[in-house]
């Protein structure tokens, strides 16, 4: 970027300020919110999350330097809560993947806690995940994961509100197809892609101090 298309102190210093003020307005939102989905809040964080940018932006324009702040994106936020206030109920939804980088080690495994050499596929990984998987908890393994030459993929855990417990057996032929995502109440992912995000943003903020 040329001299002449910089912005000047005075306008990095304006900048800065604009995101204290914002700052200050989303607090004062905050503490007078009316609801989970009170658009106040919503348009205090809006604009705290514009004036921020702004200021990164002026700060590395002029400075070459950046800030340590990351608003994430519309596409990365779950949409507005809308599930009830007071949930007599909750759905916790996981998935976690898993690689069968060592079969032996699976199937070894699966010997150890049944005559797996006499069962039809015997010493097949497909008998082996059935034996393992239906002996530990899904917590369990994914502590444990290597003990059973498995490597672990995505994993995602969403906690959904709910106003009272589903009939017994309603969801069960289709467990995730219902999932509401203006219930969730918090969401975990984990995922490799993350890490890889993470060092491109931290090389990439190498390069610009370079």
């Amino acid at each position: 970027m040329s001299d002449a298309a910089q912005p000047t102190a005075a306008e990095v210093r304006a900048a800065a300020e604009a995101v204290k003020a914002a700052l200050d307005r989303h607090l004062a939102a905050v503490e007078r919110r009316t609801g989970d989905d009170d658009p106040a809040v919503y348009e205090a964080f809006n604009a705290l999350a514009t004036a921020a940018e702004a200021y990164d932006e002026a700060l590395y324009d002029r400075y070459d330097e950046v800030t340590p702040f990351e608003i994430p994106g519309a596409d990365d936020a779950l949409p507005p809560y809308a599930g009830p206030d007071e949930p007599h109920a909750v759905s916790v939804l996981i998935r976690r993947d898993y690689a069968v980088v060592e079969p032996q080690r699976l199937i070894a495994q699966a010997r150890r806690l049944t005559d797996l050499d006499r069962e039809e596929g015997a010493g097949t990984a497909h008998a082996a995940l059935g034996v393992v998987f239906g002996e530990y908890e899904p917590d369990e393994i994914a502590s444990r994961h290597k003990e059973f030459g498995l490597e672990e993929g995505d994993s995602t855990l969403w906690v959904e509100a709910a106003e009272e417990l589903s009939e017994p057996g309603e969801w069960l032929h289709a467990p995730f197809d219902r999932a509401d995502p203006e219930r969730i109440v918090c969401r975990f992912d984990i995922s490799a892609v993350f890490d890889d995000e993470a060092d491109e943003e931290e090389l990439e903020a190498q390069a610009r101090r370079a």
